[in-house]
């Protein structure tokens, strides 16, 4: 029954003992938790009671060692306080939020977990895909902003069916945009101004094996009804004859793709230039290029100077290796199978792992041949690289390199044989194993 007068509980007034403790308590007991007093409502006003008597003196407090343990009385009172002693493991444990024992253990005992090494591998991992696939991203849209498409295929006229695989026209100017005087000079390609063809060949790259069609620029070719690429005027055809190269001089690019399309029946997909300055610069890139001479020759007009053997050839040894025809018995013809036989020398070399894969290699690479490098328009990045590739698949069992087949010669003119390029032109159409053969 509660002896507090008007609801007062005592529980606020006495401590667990009766002897008074609390706030304000004489006691050496630590005070404990008070509640507030409860007042009953609805019960009418009275007298407060007074405060319960405080004992006269204050009793003797143990110390925090004595019998009974840590902190505790031997009536059993727990003070809730310890001796200082660090919580833990006997003899040195480390307590809460502590370093742990010298075996390793976690303050209290608690064995510290193991390095989750699967965990730490995946990732890891993910973080490594992550970036990679970032530098990817970035090469490929650096790579791709830098393409100079410059060729409209679209404004070619009459242009024959689509066949099997991807044919490209692969041109090599003779443009000295960018060069220095020094440069020209260097690279023995003198100073005539604006550019001509200086080599042209056909790469088609087909499930049955790819090849690589040389078409000499003394080549006889018939220039037919064209759209002018500039003036977009339709020039008729007359009948005219001229060498291969002259269509490519007369209106650029789309006359020349339209001329090769005329005098073949051969379908071009892709158009790639490249200039004597971009060539250099890209054999230079990739470190030179090694090549194996059965004999050697020497030309003043370009600069070649080569022993016959295995030697590495950089930029301006490359560039006179593919130009020279004056110092060959079979002059352009001969010309024509040295600069196929560096192409893919070239992409053997360039499309590998160890240039790919290899930054400091892969960016002068790109970089070189991609600010000199003309494409038609619809061209990307994955088909010059289908390009690249293809070229380097020549070299293979199922490759085939040849010059376009011909049969005479007009004046200074090479002559095709019509026949065999009907059945070249098929067999690559219809994805059949070339059998024709230059000559």
């Amino acid at each position: 029954m509660n002896e507090w007068p008007e609801g007062r509980s005592d529980r606020g007034g006495r401590g667990r003992d009766g002897d008074g403790y609390g706030r304000g308590s004489g006691s050496a007991q630590p005070e404990g938790a008070r509640a507030m007093p409860h007042v009953r409502r609805g019960r009418g006003p009275g007298p407060r009671p007074s405060a319960p008597p405080q004992p006269q003196s204050v009793p003797q407090q143990h110390g925090y060692g004595h019998q009974g343990g840590q902190g505790q009385r031997q009536d059993g009172y727990d003070s809730g306080y310890n001796t200082g002693q660090v919580y833990g493991s006997p003899g040195g444990g480390g307590g809460r939020g502590g370093r742990g024992g010298d075996d390793g253990r976690l303050g209290g005992g608690a064995a510290r977990p193991a390095p989750d090494w699967k965990r730490r591998i995946k990732i890891g991992s993910i973080a490594l895909a992550v970036t990679l696939l970032a530098v990817s991203v970035g090469t490929y849209f650096w790579a791709d902003s830098k393409l100079n498409r410059e060729v409209d295929l679209s404004k070619v006229i009459e242009r024959p069916r689509d066949g099997d695989g991807t044919n490209y026209l692969i041109v090599g100017s003779d443009s000295r945009e960018g060069m220095s005087a020094e440069e020209k000079k260097k690279l023995h390609t003198g100073s005539a101004g604006g550019k001509r063809t200086d080599s042209m060949m056909i790469l088609h790259v087909g499930d049955s094996g790819n090849a690589m069609i040389s078409l000499p620029r003394d080549s006889d070719v018939e220039i037919p009804t064209f759209v002018g690429s500039d003036s977009g005027k339709t020039f008729q055809g007359t009948g005219r004859r001229v060498k291969l190269n002259a269509a490519y001089a007369e209106d650029g690019p789309e006359l020349l793709v339209r001329t090769v399309e005329h005098n073949t029946g051969l379908r071009i997909d892709h158009y790639a230039e490249i200039g004597f300055g971009g060539f250099a610069k890209i054999v230079d890139a990739v470190g030179g290029v090694e090549m194996k001479l059965d004999k050697g020759f020497k030309d003043k007009y370009s600069g070649a100077d080569f022993k016959a053997g295995t030697q590495t050839l950089d930029g301006q040894q490359a560039l006179a290796f593919v130009r020279t025809r004056y110092a060959l018995a079979g002059s352009d013809l001969d010309r024509t199978k040295n600069q196929q036989k560096f192409l893919s020398a070239l992409a053997s070399q360039t499309a590998t792992p160890s240039t790919v894969l290899n930054p400091f290699k892969l960016y002068p690479t790109m970089g070189a041949g991609l600010d000199t490098l003309i494409v038609d328009e619809d061209m990307g990045l994955f088909d010059l690289s289908e390009m690249f590739w293809g070229m380097k698949g020549v070299t293979g069992g199922d490759g085939v390199s040849m010059n376009i087949p011909t049969s005479g010669s007009r004046g200074s003119n090479l002559v095709w044989d019509r026949a065999k390029i009907k059945t070249l032109v098929d067999q690559m159409n219809n994805g059949d194993k070339i059998t024709v053969k230059s000559g």
